[in-house]
């Protein structure tokens, strides 16, 4: 082992709390592209690679649940050729990583308004995820023509249907029955949200799930996201107090 190694792995060794369920905006393809003279299309696929290096950092550090923000439901705005691209990756990623993944023990599943994409596309990602189903590992989800409010007016809609049904009655509607209509209601809170890129926003993400979630920002352009930005974040979490409404007396007693 080299020296490199066994400090990164001193590194994860000295981590005491580790987030169970962390959450990524993948941002900055774009403009790691063109910084470079190339087609924002290029940045996209680069990031691949990213995906790869935080799906792999979040395994070695006993995350339990990964998200990645994929195609927000605002990105259909976006240039015709760039939304095309985006689908073509997507379709890769389904086509060759999930079998990674599954060869893994890693759990794949998608959130967010499936509706929108092509019946085929729609199929591969079912296929996904029913290959993937009984895998015992991380569970890593990506967020694809999703957002927060959709993700919360989703839900109301549910219960609704629910009342009108007459399957429970408006007094039983509740902020944790509310919640397990939500999406990755099943997976554990949401610990930490990363956001790479250089803003400082959530930009319509897990508006609901990340409501004492930590948030982590980066300058670090998505393709140059790698395990060692990944453990940074992790790090920065783990220096963190977390109170949830509590003074930092009552969290130190407890």
């Amino acid at each position: 082992m080299s020296t490199a190694d066994s400090q990164k792995n001193q590194v994860i060794e000295d981590i005491v709390k580790v987030p169970q369920h962390v959450a990524i905006i993948m941002d900055g393809n774009g403009r790691w592209a063109q910084l470079r003279g190339k087609k924002r299309v290029v940045g996209h696929k680069s990031g691949v690679e990213s995906v790869r290096s935080s799906v792999s950092a979040a395994a070695k550090h006993g995350v339990k649940a990964l998200t990645l923000f994929a195609f927000s439901s605002e990105n259909w705005q976006r240039p015709e050729k760039e939304v095309s691209v985006l689908m073509d990756l997507f379709m890769f990623v389904l086509t060759r990583e999930v079998k990674r993944l599954h060869k893994n023990g890693i759990k794949f599943s998608v959130i967010g308004d499936l509706s929108k994409f092509s019946s085929k596309l729609q199929k591969m990602i079912s296929d996904s995820e029913a290959l993937t189903a009984n895998n015992t590992g991380m569970v890593l989800s990506i967020a694809a023509n999703y957002g927060g409010r959709w993700d919360i007016t989703h839900a109301a809609k549910k219960l609704a249907e629910q009342v009108v049904k007459q399957e429970i009655t408006v007094k039983d509607i509740t902020e944790e029955s509310l919640h397990e209509q939500t999406s990755l209601a099943e997976l554990p809170e949401l610990d930490l949200l990363i956001r790479t890129g250089g803003d400082f926003r959530i930009s319509n993400f897990l508006l609901w799930q990340a409501a004492y979630a930590e948030f982590y920002f980066t300058d670090v352009l998505w393709p140059d996201f790698n395990e060692e930005e990944f453990t940074k974040a992790i790090t920065q979490f783990d220096l963190r107090e977390r109170r949830f409404g509590q003074t930092g007396e009552q969290v130190t007693n407890n």
